[in-house]
């Protein structure tokens, strides 16, 4: 076994010699601004430029741009109040995502001082989720906390926070009126992490409305608070819906009852956004893992295409001149921000990212459906190749024709490239994505093994040296399938992983103790059956390849000691692995830091694989 520390030098400044994938996690990355609603000229956004994630504001008016957040592991979430003078930002303690809400002045706070705690008399948490007045007195909060299951807050200025809302299960903040009068929330009340209900509350925490579609069908159906119209004195609240099995928007009046189904004649799931005159939506659609926006008018009910590039909106917004800003990229180029005005929104100084090559893709057939993969290899190669099984987190998400520096450096040394749209993911309906209940990890390890059937069959990939690799949630089925398919794979990466599913039930963040709940069908203590066959340390004793794991000791989700565990189980039995712990939580926010840990898994299958 080896085991390695977090210590890592500061190099921000590549020479000429620097390989094209370590330019890609070097070269300045920035996020889609987001800007004040009643001070458009004011924005917010996150940056890599200092070799670490933080928040930095923008003045378009001047031009001006400041960092806003400067701390050793990075900062990323941060809120712009409507009037523009707030900057709030979360401030945890090294990545384990338990702190609370500061805040500063748009215009940077004094010299040397600590920024102000936003809400005092709220103690730490874990977020779950904010929205502020436009008076910049009220805001809104969410938190969640073991003891306490989550509670909300009305936070307004020169007076104790008021909570407004408690449960043990999960609930979040959606949005606040334009207002202040409407504070709508989303809740899992009956127990079904997976699938929100929605209630709206006057400030002093009554009830106005409720939406539940969880109730009274043969299916439990998500809802989701898509946000208020932008409009003094207006009602209506966009809600995304599961009614037809995928995700679509419909308008709700929450104080006459009236629904809207806007039955946008789009294939994909489906979200939206108010354009800032509350005339129209910004509809963002994500189909067979690309998007497309459009604008809906809502008075002739005209759907328009917006255009974009063919590819993936990671983002989107509309401005008050009518134009769209959008995070746009795809697997062969690298992200930007641009505008339909043909201008380029934000165009960091220095290093460029190098390209990478196309997507292909690929469905297969598979116990459960059509699988949809997304497959790279170097431009040129003939299979069947070293490849690379590169399974995604959530597992409520997908991987799409996006630009990743992560897969793109496996292509840059040789390997094809393998991305699996397994049962679970978004993307593919409703069905698709809840069809892991109670059988979690072994039925997304089904489709792995339909899709690693055919990259074998068709020649892409050689079946000696296959590696199986994924972070969070990736990481989880990497050690499962190792254990489970333990004649499949040449190799496992895990990165955060979960290894121990009893003790990482009992270790992680209450929101993921509630979907855990909803997955399995109850606790540990309640399945213990679904747990232990679900569990990657129920079959670590049958682990052939050698393991690379590693691990933030910092991290709520995906907790260390429970990795510990599994790292025991391999020690006692002499099996080969190695172990990087690191000194953060759910992932680095430090580039130097990635770029480490990219490196250790390259250097560990060059070992173990030879290539």
């Amino acid at each position: 076994m080896t085991e390695s520390n977090g210590s890592t030098p500061n190099t921000n400044t590549p020479d000429t010699a620097t390989p094209d994938w370590e330019k890609r996690f070097r070269a300045p990355r920035v996020s889609l601004p987001d800007w004040a609603e009643d001070a458009p000229d004011r924005s917010l956004f996150v940056s890599n430029a200092t070799g670490t994630y933080e928040l930095y504001a923008w003045d378009r008016a001047t031009g001006g741009q400041r960092q806003v957040t400067d701390r050793p592991n990075g900062t990323t979430d941060g809120v712009l109040s409507p009037d523009g003078e707030w900057i709030w930002w979360f401030d945890d303690k090294d990545g384990d995502e338990y702190g609370v809400w500061r805040r500063q002045p748009f215009g940077g706070g004094a010299e040397g001082a600590e920024d102000e705690l936003a809400t005092p008399g709220l103690e730490a948490s874990y977020p779950a989720g904010l929205a502020l007045g436009r008076d910049a007195r009220t805001a809104v909060v969410g938190r969640s906390t073991d003891e306490e299951g989550t509670t909300i807050h009305l936070a307004v200025a020169g007076a104790p926070p008021a909570v407004i809302y408690r449960h043990r299960e999960s609930a979040g903040v959606g949005d606040l009126s334009h207002d202040g009068s409407l504070i709508a929330i989303e809740h899992t009340e009956h127990g079904d992490a997976m699938h929100s209900a929605l209630r709206v509350l006057r400030p002093d925490g009554t009830t106005v409305a409720e939406l539940d579609d969880t109730k009274g069908g043969a299916e439990e159906l998500g809802l989701e608070v898509l946000g208020f119209a932008p409009v003094e004195g207006d009602t209506r609240l966009l809600v995304g819906h599961q009614r037809r099995g995928r995700w679509e928007p419909l308008l709700w009046d929450v104080t006459t009852g009236e629904e809207t189904d806007l039955a946008l004649d789009l294939p994909g799931d489906v979200s939206a956004e108010w354009y800032p005159d509350g005339s129209g939506l910004l509809v963002a659609h994500s189909f067979e893992a690309r998007s497309e926006l459009f604008r809906y008018d809502l008075g002739s009910r005209a759907l328009v295409k917006v255009p974009t590039p063919a590819g993936t909106v990671s983002g989107a917004t509309a401005r008050p001149d009518g134009s769209v800003e959008y995070l746009w990229s795809s697997s062969a180029l690298p992200s930007s921000v641009r505008s339909t005005t043909g201008a380029v929104v934000l165009d960091p100084p220095g290093l460029k990212s190098p390209g990478s090559v196309p997507v292909e893709d690929v469905w297969v057939e598979g116990p459960g459906g059509r699988i949809h993969a997304l497959v790279q290899k170097p431009e040129g190669a003939e299979g069947p190749l070293p490849t690379v099984f590169d399974i995604h987190g959530g597992p409520t998400w997908h991987d799409s024709d996006a630009f990743a520096a992560g897969p793109a450096a496996w292509v840059d040394h040789g390997y094809a490239v393998v991305r699996v749209n397994y049962r679970g993911s978004t993307g593919y309906g409703r069905e698709w994505t809840d069809a892991l209940k109670h059988r979690v990890g072994l039925i997304e390890l089904e489709d792995i093994a339909a899709v690693r059937e055919w990259a074998v069959g068709s020649g892409l990939a050689d079946p000696d040296r296959l590696v199986l690799t994924g972070g969070s949630w990736g990481g989880y089925l990497t050690l499962l399938g190792l254990g489970v398919q333990p004649d499949a794979w040449a190799l496992g990466l895990a990165a955060v992983p979960v290894a121990d599913y009893v003790t990482a039930y009992h270790d992680e963040m209450e929101a993921l103790k509630a979907m855990d709940r909803t997955l399995l069908g109850g606790t540990p203590e309640e399945v213990p059956e679904r747990f232990e066959a679900s569990s990657p340390l129920t079959y670590v004793d049958a682990v052939k390849a050698p393991v690379y794991i590693s691990a933030g000791v910092n991290d709520p989700r995906c907790p260390i000691r429970q990795i510990d565990n599994y790292v025991k189980r391999l020690e006692a039995r002499g099996a080969v692995h190695e172990v990087y712990r690191y000194e953060a939580g759910h992932g680095s926010l430090v580039v130097d830091e990635r770029i480490k840990q990219v490196r250790l898994e390259l250097e560990f299958v060059e070992r173990h694989l030879g290539v």
